[in-house]
Protein backbone atom coordinates (compact mmCIF):
# COMPACT_ATOMS: atom_id res chain seq x y z
CA UNK A 1 0.00 0.00 0.00
CA UNK A 2 1.17 3.64 -0.71
CA UNK A 3 1.05 6.35 1.63
CA UNK A 4 1.27 10.15 0.52
CA UNK A 5 3.40 11.95 2.66
CA UNK A 6 3.47 15.54 3.20
CA UNK A 7 6.85 17.03 5.09
CA UNK A 8 5.71 20.81 6.70
CA UNK A 9 8.34 23.66 6.42
CA UNK A 10 8.92 22.97 10.35
CA UNK A 11 10.71 19.64 9.54
CA UNK A 12 12.93 20.70 7.12
CA UNK A 13 16.50 18.13 7.55
CA UNK A 14 15.06 15.98 9.55
CA UNK A 15 14.24 12.46 7.83
CA UNK A 16 10.63 11.32 7.18
CA UNK A 17 8.97 8.83 8.87
CA UNK A 18 10.66 5.47 8.69
CA UNK A 19 11.00 1.58 9.60
CA UNK A 20 14.44 0.97 11.84
CA UNK A 21 14.65 -2.25 10.46
CA UNK A 22 13.22 -4.75 7.71
CA UNK A 23 10.59 -6.46 10.47
CA UNK A 24 9.66 -3.52 12.47
CA UNK A 25 5.50 -2.86 12.16
CA UNK A 26 6.06 0.77 13.27
CA UNK A 27 7.30 3.83 11.45
CA UNK A 28 9.25 6.05 14.05
CA UNK A 29 7.86 9.37 14.32
CA UNK A 30 10.53 12.35 14.99
CA UNK A 31 9.91 15.18 17.42
CA UNK A 32 9.95 18.35 14.96
CA UNK A 33 10.33 20.63 18.03
CA UNK A 34 11.88 24.09 16.94
CA UNK A 35 13.73 24.31 20.83
CA UNK A 36 13.78 21.29 23.46
CA UNK A 37 11.12 20.54 25.44
CA UNK A 38 11.53 19.31 29.44
CA UNK A 39 9.02 16.93 30.55
CA UNK A 40 9.37 17.17 34.10
CA UNK A 41 7.60 14.27 35.73
CA UNK A 42 3.71 14.00 35.25
CA UNK A 43 3.69 16.45 32.43
CA UNK A 44 2.56 16.34 29.25
CA UNK A 45 2.89 17.90 25.89
CA UNK A 46 1.74 17.81 22.14
CA UNK A 47 4.89 17.23 20.15
CA UNK A 48 5.04 18.25 16.44
CA UNK A 49 6.21 15.71 13.54
CA UNK A 50 6.27 17.74 10.98
CA UNK A 51 4.29 15.73 8.42
CA UNK A 52 0.92 15.09 7.08
CA UNK A 53 -0.81 11.56 5.73
CA UNK A 54 -2.90 10.50 3.39
CA UNK A 55 -3.86 7.33 4.07
CA UNK A 56 -6.34 5.28 1.62
CA UNK A 57 -10.07 4.77 2.34
CA UNK A 58 -10.12 1.26 4.75
CA UNK A 59 -6.68 2.05 7.11
CA UNK A 60 -5.69 3.90 10.02
CA UNK A 61 -2.51 5.51 11.11
CA UNK A 62 -1.98 3.77 15.00
CA UNK A 63 0.33 6.25 17.23
CA UNK A 64 1.82 4.02 19.70
CA UNK A 65 4.95 4.27 22.14
CA UNK A 66 8.47 3.67 21.63
CA UNK A 67 8.90 0.59 24.51
CA UNK A 68 12.99 1.89 25.29
CA UNK A 69 11.15 4.98 25.95
CA UNK A 70 8.69 3.92 28.31
CA UNK A 71 11.01 1.38 30.39
CA UNK A 72 14.23 3.41 30.71
CA UNK A 73 12.23 6.51 30.86
CA UNK A 74 8.87 6.56 31.79
CA UNK A 75 8.14 8.18 28.37
CA UNK A 76 4.66 7.15 26.84
CA UNK A 77 1.83 8.11 24.53
CA UNK A 78 -1.63 9.38 26.18
CA UNK A 79 -4.60 7.73 24.64
CA UNK A 80 -2.38 4.74 23.07
CA UNK A 81 -2.76 3.94 20.42
CA UNK A 82 -4.19 7.10 18.93
CA UNK A 83 -6.02 6.97 15.72
CA UNK A 84 -5.54 8.89 12.60
CA UNK A 85 -7.93 8.62 10.18
CA UNK A 86 -8.00 8.50 6.82
CA UNK A 87 -9.56 11.49 6.37
CA UNK A 88 -7.36 13.92 8.54
CA UNK A 89 -5.30 15.75 6.80
CA UNK A 90 -3.28 17.52 9.52
CA UNK A 91 -0.09 17.55 11.53
CA UNK A 92 0.78 14.12 13.32
CA UNK A 93 1.35 15.52 16.63
CA UNK A 94 2.06 13.24 19.82
CA UNK A 95 0.93 13.36 23.31
CA UNK A 96 3.34 12.41 25.28
CA UNK A 97 3.54 12.16 28.97
CA UNK A 98 6.42 11.59 31.26
CA UNK A 99 5.41 9.01 33.88
CA UNK A 100 9.37 8.64 35.12
CA UNK A 101 10.75 9.83 38.42
CA UNK A 102 13.44 12.70 36.28
CA UNK A 103 12.59 15.40 34.01
CA UNK A 104 12.89 14.29 30.79
CA UNK A 105 14.01 16.28 27.24
CA UNK A 106 12.46 15.70 23.73
CA UNK A 107 15.19 17.40 21.32
CA UNK A 108 14.78 17.91 17.84
CA UNK A 109 14.88 14.86 15.68
CA UNK A 110 14.39 12.49 18.21
CA UNK A 111 12.37 9.42 17.99
CA UNK A 112 9.46 9.54 20.35
CA UNK A 113 6.37 7.43 18.66
CA UNK A 114 6.19 4.94 16.24
CA UNK A 115 2.77 5.00 13.63
CA UNK A 116 1.82 1.60 12.73
CA UNK A 117 -0.64 1.12 9.58
CA UNK A 118 -3.45 -1.00 9.95
CA UNK A 119 -6.55 -1.77 7.69
CA UNK A 120 -9.75 -1.78 9.40
CA UNK A 121 -13.56 -2.54 8.59
CA UNK A 122 -16.54 -0.03 9.03
CA UNK A 123 -19.41 -2.31 11.15
CA UNK A 124 -22.86 -1.66 10.00
CA UNK A 125 -24.96 -1.45 13.10
CA UNK A 126 -27.94 -3.82 14.12
CA UNK A 127 -30.01 -2.99 16.91
CA UNK A 128 -31.33 -6.10 18.64
CA UNK A 129 -33.17 -6.70 21.83
CA UNK A 130 -31.14 -9.55 23.08
CA UNK A 131 -27.55 -10.88 22.37
CA UNK A 132 -26.38 -14.30 22.27
CA UNK A 133 -25.52 -15.79 25.77
CA UNK A 134 -21.85 -16.92 26.25
CA UNK A 135 -20.41 -18.71 28.76
CA UNK A 136 -18.65 -15.49 29.92
CA UNK A 137 -21.45 -13.35 29.58
CA UNK A 138 -21.20 -9.92 31.47
CA UNK A 139 -18.27 -10.81 33.43
CA UNK A 140 -15.10 -8.35 32.48
CA UNK A 141 -12.46 -6.51 34.56
CA UNK A 142 -10.35 -9.56 36.09
CA UNK A 143 -13.25 -11.73 36.01
CA UNK A 144 -11.25 -14.33 34.11
CA UNK A 145 -8.73 -14.45 37.46
CA UNK A 146 -5.01 -13.99 37.29
CA UNK A 147 -3.85 -17.69 36.68
CA UNK A 148 -4.26 -20.00 33.93
CA UNK A 149 -6.08 -23.13 34.18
Amino acid sequence: MKLSIQRLAHSDGLALPHYATEGAAGLDLLAAVEAEIVLLPGARALVPTGIAIALPPGYEAQVRPRSGLAVKFGITVLNAPGTIDCDYRGEIKCPIINLGAEPFTITRGMKIAQMVIARYETAVLEEVTELPTTVRGEGGFGSTGLTAG
